[in-house]
């Protein structure tokens, strides 16, 4: 048998219930009509799963800090569904203006209010509040969408390498498949990363952290170069094979500042705080050029360039001293490869000597 709530009890419920979408509005920011129109709907629900009464609502009177339970039954000759049904003798017993087919709307008393109805209430606020924690994660990390943030290690699975990290907003996990090759981290640790999504699925937020991701190298750079935050520097473009190698293109758009040079810093401390950072993934700084022969000369620094020929619109021929090929092509053909990302070009790179045979 269900037991009831005394009057008593309905009361401290209802100032509770008030009590609480009040603190939500004013802590987590939910609007309070939106906490109590979840409410009434959860009360509704619950008194007709603990009654069986239909065409119930409930009102909240926010002056009072109470709620009213009223049912409506429409008055009939004959009454055939007691639930939704009511007499017209029985109508015109409350009041003497009812006829057939008019819908009579009464209260019910709040001690017929079972307890399931009460939890009810509370898993409503509940709800609530993980919705608005949620919420306000998400908005959050859409601040921090594609920026570099600060995170502490709290924990490290041994098995997948994945690592728990603590972002300040909410624990998050960086996968193992988006941390640099060398990465190996301990509880405790700092580190930065980069929020390259944030959504929300039925499960609460989702957010995805790097520190592979291209954008990563753009926002360091951003951090650490004061030019670029200014705007003096632009960084043009960046190709990146995370852990081993990136390169970076700028220009100035000041004549007195070498744009190099800035990013570089003084004995290079500037791009060694980076490559720090990034468990010494090397950087090479080159000078971004309109003229395409000269950002591929530049792209494929530190190899000496002697000319450049264009096969066609989107193909150049780089050529180079025998004693530059290898230091041009890079290791396993990595600064090619990387040149060619940065500067859109499919590069082929050949000894001037082979040139001087062909003549």
């Amino acid at each position: 048998m269900k037991k009831a709530v005394t009057k008593k009890e309905s009361e401290n419920m209802g100032a509770e219930i008030f009590a609480a979408v009040d603190i939500l509005e004013s802590t987590k920011g939910i609007p309070r009509t939106y906490m109590l129109e979840k409410i009434e709907a959860a009360l509704v629900s619950a008194y007709k799963k603990e009654s069986g009464a239909v065409n119930v609502r409930i009102a909240l009177d926010g002056e009072k800090k109470t709620f009213r339970i009223y049912q409506q039954k429409t008055v009939v000759e004959l009454v055939e569904d007691e639930k939704e049904q009511i007499s017209l003798e029985e109508a015109r017993s409350i009041s003497r203006r009812y006829n057939v087919g008019d819908v009579v709307e009464f209260e019910l008393k709040t001690k017929a209010f079972g307890r399931l109805s009460a939890q009810a209430a509370k898993q409503v606020i509940i709800q609530g509040i993980r919705e608005a924690e949620h919420s306000n994660i998400v908005r959050e990390y859409e601040k921090k969408h594609e920026e570099v943030i600060t995170a502490i290690v709290t924990k490290v699975d041994d098995n997948t390498g994945d690592v728990v990290v603590d972002t300040g907003t909410s624990e998050a996990v960086l996968l193992r498949s988006e941390q640099i090759p060398g990465d190996n981290f301990a509880v405790g640790d700092r580190l930065k990363v980069f929020v390259t999504e944030v959504h929300r699925d039925s499960h609460g937020p989702v957010v995805t952290l790097s520190r592979t991701h291209q954008g990563m190298i753009r926002r360091l750079m951003e951090l650490v170069v004061p030019e670029i935050q200014d705007g003096v520097v632009l960084l043009k473009g960046v190709a990146r094979e995370a852990g081993s190698r990136t390169k970076v293109s700028v220009i100035s758009r000041d004549p007195d500042v070498d744009a190099v040079g800035a990013c570089i810093g003084n004995r290079g401390m500037r791009i060694a705080e980076i490559v720090e950072e990034l468990r010494g993934e090397k950087i090479d700084v080159v000078l971004f050029s309109e003229k395409p022969e000269e950002y591929i000369a530049a792209a494929l620094s530190p190899a000496s360039v002697l000319d450049v020929d264009f096969d066609g619109e989107r193909s150049a021929t780089v050529w180079v001293d025998s004693d530059q090929l290898s230091l041009a092509i890079g290791k396993e053909g990595q600064n090619a490869r990387l040149a060619a990302r940065l500067t859109g070009y499919k590069i082929d790179i050949k000894p001037a000597s082979q040139a001087t045979e062909a003549e």
